[in-house]
């Protein structure tokens, strides 16, 4: 018996010097969504996913700007066609150069050319599209990188609370355990008196230990709440655990939630976004049928000698050009855009329902919750007043060892889930 009773006690020791040997950290909930905003990783992916995005909608610019392109360039030729042109575009040209005799064997011919190139968009319908689809894509990029971040502050806020719990679950094994503790000791007098059986000193022993496990299993509780709360805000606590400054408080606060979806949600306005997107590209692909226009033109510099400018001309002009056919591409990549509108619209009203579903479920589990939270307060208060009558009676010899430990036990199973 005294062995089971060192067992017992050197096991709650050790228990109370692991968990309160590491650093406590004391953390308080207004902290957390700064830091949540700075550290979370999942966030710095969304924003990144955003940012991708937006470069994307910005390269869509080149639908509007010109393109400018500057090159340099040298040769030496003995090829007639080559020569003569070479000669012709530095005006250097003679009469002598005329003769058949060097047109046809021309002497070796060194040429340099700077050409300085532009190319300015005038009229492309499909690339309209094409910027309307990036522009709605990066907006629904940036309201999902919104919605991230709420859903984060929900998830860092429960994760806050489910850590208050474990310290609180903590608490009120601890406050069990200084219960069973006494216990045991009034139990062990009377054994010695002669007053018990040693199956009722057993007995309790034995609820003495399944308190000293249920200790435990909650301290590491409170170490995966606090390691939980460490990830979602990207920090290192070097072995240690948080403690929060506030309490938890079991009070329901009941609120009157509409249970219509809000069409303005962040999620589905980015759903909306994602089939605007779409749309766009579906009508980019029915306009790539048009032709486009654009402009060019081109300023070169000649000479025989590097970075020299003995002649120059320019050339200006204007495209217009149509894909009467190109093999059934386009009429293929309409129809596979269609398709794809098609399928973003089904899956953002699959989504508007499966979100108004878990909305109700909700509401109706808040009810759920606020009548559990009414009828478990009850319960241990009727507990805690059942198990202070019975132990009264047990001291006074009017109650059996085994009626004590239920009760006892249904007065801690109920403060736990209230």
């Amino acid at each position: 018996m005294k062995r089971i009773k060192t067992i017992i006690f050197s096991g709650s020791l050790l228990l109370s010097l692991a968990l309160y040997s590491q650093d406590t950290i004391q953390i308080s909930k207004v902290d957390l969504v700064q830091k949540l905003s700075d550290q979370n990783l999942q966030l710095k992916i969304a924003e990144k996913s955003f940012e991708s995005a937006r470069s994307d909608y910005r390269q869509s610019n080149a639908l509007f700007l010109p393109s400018i392109t500057a090159s340099n360039s040298a040769l030496t030729t003995t090829n007639p066609l080559t020569a003569f042109g070479s000669k012709l575009n530095q005006e250097i040209l003679t009469a002598s150069d005329f003769n058949p005799d060097l047109l046809n064997n021309p002497e070796q011919t060194q040429n340099y050319a700077t050409r300085f190139e532009i190319l300015q968009p005038i009229i492309n319908a499909d690339g309209i599209f094409e910027r309307k689809a990036a522009k709605a894509k990066m907006e629904a990029y940036q309201l999902q990188t919104e919605r991230t971040k709420e859903y984060l502050e929900l998830e860092v806020s429960k994760s806050f609370m489910q850590l208050q719990m474990a310290y609180k679950a903590v608490g009120v094994l601890e406050k069990a355990n200084q219960t069973s503790q006494a216990n045991l000791k009034l139990v062990e007098n009377y054994f010695k008196q002669g007053m018990l059986q040693k199956t009722d000193l057993l007995s309790v022993q034995v609820r003495v230990g399944e308190i000293a496990n249920q200790l435990q299993y909650a301290k590491s509780a409170v170490k995966n709440a606090s390691d939980y709360l460490a990830f979602l805000l990207n920090e290192d606590t070097n072995g240690g655990v948080y403690k929060p400054i506030e309490t938890l408080e079991n009070e329901m606060q009941p609120e009157t939630i509409n249970v219509l979806l809000p069409a303005s949600r962040k999620d589905l306005v980015a759903m909306e976004k994602s089939s605007e997107a779409y749309k766009s590209m579906m009508r980019s692909g029915k306009m790539s049928f048009l032709p486009r226009l654009n402009a060019f033109g081109s300023y070169e510099i000649y000479d025989t000698q590097f970075m020299q400018f003995g002649a120059s001309g320019y050339t200006l002009g204007a495209q217009l050009s149509w894909d009467l056919f190109d093999g059934y591409k386009s009429i293929g990549k309409l129809e596979k855009s269609k398709v794809e509108f098609q399928k973003a619209e089904v899956e953002t009203e699959q989504y508007k329902k499966q979100s108004q579903l878990e909305l109700n479920k909700a509401s109706r589990q808040l009810i759920d919750a606020e009548n559990k939270v009414n009828v478990t307060k009850l319960a241990f208060e009727q507990t805690e007043e059942s198990y202070r009558i019975r132990q009264n009676r047990f001291t006074q010899g009017l109650e059996k060892t085994s009626d004590l430990l239920l009760t006892e036990t249904q007065m801690a199973q109920k403060e736990l889930e209230y």
